[in-house]
C-alpha cells in the first residue's frame, strides 16, 4: 500500500513537472495598465518594460531588485535610453533580494500610487512564482497581467524553480 501511495505522489509530482514545463507563460499582449513593474535577474526584462512605457503602455514603472548603488542615469546610459524617462516614470526599488521579498516591495510600491492593473515582466519560467506572490501581496483589487520574456532554460534551472514554486505553495498551505 505504501509502495503505491509513493509511486502515484511521484506520478503526480512528475506530471505536474512536465504541466510546468510545457506551459511556461507567454509574452502579453500591449494592452494598458496603469503601472509596469520589472523583476531583476535575466536579460531583456528591463529593456521589455522600458519599450513598454516608452509606447505609453503604462504611466509608471518599478524596476525591482536594484542595487543599492545603481543610479538612475547608470541605468539609462546601459539601456541606451533617455534619462528624462527615468526621472519622471521609472522608480527603482532598492529593497528587494529574493521573489518574496519583489511582491512587498510591489505591492508597497503599487499601494503607495494607488494603482488597479499591473503588468508583472520576468522571465517565463519565473513568473509563475513571482505572479504567485504578487497576487498573495497585492491583493485581490489588483490585476496583474503577466508578461513573460521568452527563454531558453535547461532542465536544471526548470526543475529548481519547479520546486521553489512547489515548495513556496506548500509553505504557504501550512501556513508558514
Amino acid at each position: 500500500m505504501i509502495s503505491r501511495i509513493v509511486a502515484l505522489f511521484l506520478l503526480v509530482y512528475a506530471l505536474g513537472y512536465a504541466v510546468f514545463v510545457l506551459v511556461l507563460p507567454r509574452a502579453a499582449d500591449e494592452r494598458r495598465t496603469d503601472a509596469i513593474v520589472v523583476l531583476t535577474g535575466a536579460a531583456g526584462r528591463i529593456d521589455r518594460g522600458l519599450d513598454l512605457l516608452e509606447k505609453g503602455r503604462a504611466r509608471r514603472m518599478l524596476i525591482s531588485g536594484v542595487a543599492r548603488t545603481v543610479r538612475p542615469v547608470e541605468l539609462a546610459v546601459q539601456t541606451g535610453r533617455d534619462p528624462k524617462l527615468f526621472r519622471c516614470c521609472i522608480d527603482l526599488g532598492r529593497e528587494s533580494v529574493d521573489t518574496r521579498s519583489n511582491a512587498e516591495e510591489t505591492a508597497r510600491w503599487l499601494q503607495r500610487h494607488r494603482f488597479k492593473t499591473v503588468r508583472l515582466v520576468t522571465t517565463d519560467w519565473h513568473m509563475p512564482r513571482a505572479s504567485f506572490e504578487l497576487s498573495r501581496r497585492a491583493g485581490s483589487g489588483i490585476e496583474i497581467l503577466e508578461d513573460a520574456i521568452p527563454s531558453d532554460p535547461k532542465f536544471r534551472q526548470l526543475f529548481t524553480e519547479y520546486n521553489k514554486y512547489l515548495l513556496r505553495r506548500a509553505a504557504i498551505l501550512i501556513g508558514v
